[in-house]
């Protein structure tokens, strides 16, 4: 990474940039920078010269007119109160590098915007509110932003002017470093869903209330609870590319085995960065007995022909939703007798699983359908003392199964979390509601209560299933889950 220019930090160089004019303040350079400074020559040289950039007729995008239905039950949930729904900023990953961004759920979810700094505003007006979207416009080629600042055109790439902002997302764009000073003026009632943006929170903090904010939050995680044609379209598209995924990780197994679990996911990721935004989650690629530690993301152990593969993955699409799969694969293309005892039981559980998803169902249904086959067949193997109702009301069965069997799915992995429990977990399903059912048995390797031939072995089968009008439709149907289906499906795959 070139630094000869990079600024000690973009702040400084926007806050000394814009006062140049009036102070004639110095920039103010990296520490080591070889540059010492910047000449009047130089500078002016930059200012000119340039062509003009402006995109004109652009078309909005996708999702304009769902954001925009979204934003309208958000006014009427909240009328005659001032809504603030920050992006959020760049976060350092050490010294004067940053993550790649991701705008926050809520502000993606009301905007389609996905740029840091992003303010979305709606101001109570006499029959709603008006809605406003905050950014930073293009970069200032007068004052030199566009080349000094570390965040510059020149350093990070092409901002949309605040004019291409509002045709592409449908809303009035306004200069975010102005909203600051208009929300320490505002009157009246103020919400701003918190943790996203300290500048935004710190001039309101005179004018909101934890309360009054917690309650925003909840509401726009229930919000998404029921998904939009437009999002049930983007889970199938993320699911897709997940299906590509798995595909492209089966077929360079053996590279794997001569290198480490990180070949996995390092494939995987490909298919996510060429074909959507991230992978939606990190990427569990567990082998052998990792597969019994349930988020096992350092994937640096060793993969061997014998042992399972169990690989949670998902992509991300471009507009922030995720899909998230699981499939627990024999390396070397086929389940030993006891691998495939294990197996076809949590494919059971997971039978009944999906089977229990509809609409008026509880939710609960699922899990608990799910969880009485794996507490039968524990019972079955004499692995814990029945009878199964005694198992289920004592939870026994979850020394082996460890974790829920399923979660709401959307723009985050564990999407709708701050939901209220009566309309999440004890709610009823719904058309356009989108969940995993994810059974799983897991044997630790030290684990001296269960036969020497079961420890290690961990399997979680996970699928994504939208409710539909008169059931449900299993969004990762691409994907094999019987045992047999997906031995074949490897063999096809490796050739």
């Amino acid at each position: 990474m070139s630094e000869a220019l990079i600024p000690e930090t973009p702040e400084a160089v926007l806050d000394d940039a814009a006062d140049q004019a009036d102070e004639e303040e110095p920039i103010k350079q990296r520490k080591n920078g070889l540059y010492p400074g910047v000449s009047d020559e130089l500078a002016e040289s930059m200012k000119s010269g340039w062509a003009d950039t402006e995109l004109h007729g652009l078309e909005p995008i996708a999702q304009a007119p769902y954001t925009a239905a979204r934003r309208a039950a958000l006014s009427a949930r909240f009328p005659g109160e001032r809504l603030v729904v920050p992006a959020g900023n760049l976060k350092t990953r050490s010294n004067d590098t940053e993550y790649p961004f991701r705008a926050s759920v809520e502000y993606a979810y009301l905007t389609g915007n996905l740029t840091e700094d992003g303010v979305l505003v709606l101001e109570p007006v006499a029959d709603g509110h008006r809605a406003t979207i905050y950014l930073l416009p293009r970069s200032d080629r007068e004052n030199g932003e566009f080349w000094l600042s570390g965040q510059g055109e020149l350093w990070v790439g092409r901002r949309h002017s605040l004019t291409e902002a509002e045709q592409l997302y449908g809303i009035p764009a306004s200069d975010v470093r102005e909203l600051p000073d208009r929300l320490r003026e505002a009157t009246g009632p103020v919400r701003v869903v918190r943790g996203y943006d300290a500048g935004i929170e710190a001039a309101l903090t005179d004018k909101v209330t934890a309360e009054r904010d917690a309650e925003l939050r909840v509401f726009l995680s229930e919000a998404r609870l029921v998904k939009d044609e437009f999002e049930a379209g983007e889970l199938q598209k993320a699911v897709d590319s997940t299906v590509r995924g798995f595909e492209d990780v089966v077929r360079v197994l053996d590279r794997a085995e001569a290198t480490s679990e990180r070949y996995i996911e390092g494939t995987f990721f490909l298919r996510a960065r060429v074909e959507g935004n991230d992978i939606g989650y990190g990427s569990i690629c567990a082998a052998g007995p990792h597969a019994c530690t349930l988020h096992w993301v350092r994937n640096d152990g060793p993969v061997r022909s014998g042992d399972l593969l169990l690989l949670d993955a998902g992509v991300e699409t471009h507009t922030l939703y995720t899909a998230d799969v699981t499939r627990t694969l024999p390396i070397n293309g086929t389940y030993s007798e006891i691998q495939k005892k294990i197996y076809d039981a949590v494919y059971e559980s997971q039978e009944a699983g999906i089977a229990a998803v509809r609409p008026g169902a509880k939710y609960r249904d699922f899990h608990d359908a799910s969880q009485r086959v794996l507490a039968e067949k524990l019972v079955e193997w004499g692995l814990v003392e029945g009878p199964v109702e005694r198992v289920l009301e004592l939870g026994l069965q979850r020394r082996w199964t460890l974790h829920g069997t399923g979660h709401m799915l959307g723009m985050d992995v564990h999407d709708c979390a701050a939901a209220r429990t009566e309309t999440y977990v004890d709610g009823t399903l719904e058309p356009g509601m989108c969940l995993t059912v994810e059974p799983g048995l897991y044997f630790q390797a030290d684990d001296l209560t269960v036969p020497q031939e079961y420890r290690g072995i961990g399997v979680r089968i996970e699928d994504d299933i939208l409710v539909t009008q008169d059931g449900n439709r299993n969004l990762s149907a691409g994907l094999p889950r019987r045992s047999d289906e997906v031995e074949a499906w490897m063999a096809a795959l490796k050739g």
